[in-house]
């Protein structure tokens, strides 16, 4: 297995943004896990079946392929909040945990995000992040981001704390900052700074590994 950077944290932290910008930096290939857990969704609803039925979200992980990842509808905020109800179900959990680890395997290694990639899926990945930022924080950039101008901020903030609850409370894999990953609060950073402190820690982590320091 190739360098490997695990990064995990809450709705709208940035770490998307990070794992996108350090997988150019580094020249590894970048996996959004939440993508799978959308994917899902969207067969789920697109067959007629309900986001709460575990056995026909299940058989949908099962039968997911990461080709099935570039549909730009998975992007929307109806399918995140989707994702967030599909990803309680521990038998989905389960169907998706061999395709991450498959893609981490490869060579010369890659960049996850996700919700438990440094607790669950990778727990010895060679660089960890936890990201974060307040819930206000949080909600700010993505109201900011939304097509929709007619989600008030309030509305965007509840559902940021709606899906931090959802997200924490579940029992299978529950978002939890592994205890060896690095804590990244970008509440107070633009992307460009919090950027200039990820590339740090993962440039630090391949000198530990004796991967090199250098990036692109």
């Amino acid at each position: 297995m190739g360098f490997v950077i695990a990064i995990d944290g809450p709705a709208a932290s940035g770490k998307g943004t990070l794992a996108a910008r350090l997988g150019e930096a580094f020249g590894l290939p970048v996996l959004d896990s939440g993508l799978l857990y959308r994917a899902v969704a969207k067969a789920v609803v697109g067959a007629g079946g309900a986001l709460e039925d575990e056995e026909a979200c299940a058989g949908a992980a099962r039968a997911l392929t990461l080709g099935d990842l570039s549909d730009p509808g998975l992007r929307t905020a109806a399918m995140g909040e989707a994702a967030s109800r599909v990803a309680v179900h521990a038998s989905v959990r389960a169907a998706l945990i061999g395709a991450q680890r498959a893609f981490a395997a490869r060579e010369p290694g890659a960049v996850l995000d996700g919700r438990d990639i440094g607790t669950v899926i990778l727990p010895n990945a060679d660089a960890k992040l936890f990201v974060t930022a307040s819930a206000e924080a949080r909600a700010a950039r993505r109201w900011r981001e939304t097509a929709d101008r007619d989600a008030t901020y309030e509305a965007v903030l509840a559902d940021i704390l709606r899906r931090d609850a959802r997200d924490e409370g579940r029992v299978t894999a529950p978002l939890r900052r592994a205890p060896d990953a690095i804590l990244l609060d970008t509440t107070d950073l633009s992307i460009d700074a919090a950027f200039d402190a990820a590339r740090r820690i993962v440039e630090a982590a391949r000198a530990r590994s004796g991967a090199g320091t250098q990036s692109s």
